[in-house]
C-alpha cells in the first residue's frame, strides 16, 4: 500500500480509501443491496490486512448503521491511532425542522451522535455532505471550526458542491481565523468529468486533499451494458446519475475494456489507474462490497498508463449535466 498526505496537511492516508456506504441494515437505508454487519466485517478486516488506514462513511448511511458496523469492526481489528476515521453531516437523521442540514444545532448535535455510533472519542476527517442553502455558511464554519476545538474531529472537509461555494467557505474561515477544509470529496470518474472544469484547478491551487466517490460509476465502467447486478437493478440514485448519458457514455466504457483486455487485466484496475494518475487525486473512495473490490483497487496501483493510453480513454467524453452539488 501507498501512503500519501492528506492535501496540506501532515496527515497520512493510503492511496485507496474504502467507503463504508455499502455497509448497513438494508431496511434503514434506500439501497437494499447493502450488506449486513457479517458480510461487511471481512471486507473491513481485509481492507486493514492490505494497508488500507482511510475509512469514509456518514450518518446517513443506512440510518447510522454503518457507522456502528464501522466503529464495531475497527475496534476489533485495529488499532485507533493508525485509523484515519471520517464520517459526514447534513442529511435528514429524523423528523422535525431541525432533523437535517449544517446549522450550528444540527452539527453539535450530530457529531456527538456520529462519535458514539463509532464508539470513538473523535474522528479524523469531519465532512459536510452537502451545501445547505438555509443556513448562512459563517455559521456553519465557526461550528466546524469548534468540533475541531474541542477534539471531537482532527480536520474538516467538504463534499459535492460548486466551486465557487467552495471558495466561498474558504474564505470565510480564512477571514475569521476558522479552521479550513483540507479535503474534497467529489463526484469524479472516466465518465463523469465536470470537476475538472473547475473544482479540480481549485483544489490544486488551494493545496486541498481530494476523494473522489463512484471512481467506477457505481460499477459501469467494469462491465457491458448488458451485465446487470443486484445494484444495477435496484440502485435508483446510480440510475439517476448515469441512465441519462448511457449512450455517450458507452463507448469510454468500451475503451476501458479494450486497454484492460490488451493488458491482460480486470477492467477496475484501468478506471481506478486512471483516477490515480490524475491530480490532485488523492485517494479514491472505493466502495468495496466483495473482497475481490479492495484486491482490484490494491493492483490499480501498480498500472501505470502510458499518454496515449490515458488519451484514448478520455476523447470520447462529452459534457454532461452537473450531479452532486444538487
Amino acid at each position: 500500500m501507498e501512503y500519501v498526505k492528506l492535501g496540506n496537511t501532515g496527515l497520512d492516508v493510503s492511496r485507496i480509501c474504502l467507503g463504508c456506504m455499502g455497509f448497513g441494515v438494508a431496511e434503514r437505508w434506500v439501497h437494499p443491496w447493502v450488506l449486513n454487519e457479517e458480510n461487511s466485517r471481512p471486507i473491513i478486516k481485509k481492507a486493514l490486512e492490505l494497508g488500507i488506514n482511510f475509512f469514509d462513511t456518514a450518518n446517513v448511511y443506512s440510518g447510522g448503521t454503518s457507522e456502528e458496523i464501522l466503529g464495531r469492526a475497527l475496534k476489533d481489528y485495529a488499532n485507533r491511532d493508525e485509523i484515519v476515521l471520517a464520517t459526514k453531516v447534513h442529511f435528514r437523521m429524523h423528523e422535525g425542522p431541525n432533523g437535517a442540514g449544517l446549522s450550528r444545532k444540527a452539527i453539535m448535535s450530530e457529531i456527538d451522535k456520529s462519535l458514539k455510533r463509532l464508539g470513538t472519542d473523535y474522528v479524523d476527517l469531519y465532512q459536510i455532505h452537502r451545501w445547505d442553502y438555509n443556513t448562512p455558511i459563517e455559521e456553519t464554519m465557526e461550528a466546524l471550526h469548534d468540533v475541531v476545538k474541542a477534539g471531537k474531529a482532527r480536520y474538516i472537509g467538504a463534499s459535492a458542491m460548486y466551486a465557487w461555494q467552495f471558495l466561498k467557505a474558504l474564505h470565510v474561515a480564512e477571514k475569521n481565523g476558522w479552521t479550513r477544509f483540507v479535503s474534497m470529496q467529489n463526484h469524479y470518474n472516466l465518465i463523469y468529468r465536470e470537476e475538472e472544469r473547475e473544482m479540480l484547478p481549485l483544489c490544486k491551487a488551494e493545496k486541498i486533499g481530494v476523494i473522489p466517490y463512484s471512481p467506477l460509476a457505481s460499477g459501469r465502467l467494469t462491465r457491458d451494458s448488458s451485465e446487470a447486478t443486484h445494484r444495477s437493478e435496484t440502485d435508483q440514485v446510480q440510475k439517476s446519475k448515469y441512465d441519462a448519458t448511457a449512450d455517450a457514455d458507452r463507448l469510454i466504457v468500451e475503451r476501458v475494456a479494450a486497454i484492460a483486455e490488451k493488458r491482460g487485466v480486470p477492467r477496475a484496475h484501468i478506471a481506478i489507474a486512471w483516477l490515480l494518475q490524475k491530480e490532485p487525486v488523492t485517494a479514491p473512495i472505493i466502495g468495496a462490497t466483495k473482497i475481490s473490490h479492495l484486491e482490484d483497487a490494491e493492483a490499480a496501483l501498480s498500472v501505470q498508463l502510458s499518454p496515449e493510453e490515458i488519451s484514448f480513454l478520455e476523447e470520447p467524453y462529452v459534457p454532461h449535466s452537473v450531479v452532486g452539488p444538487e
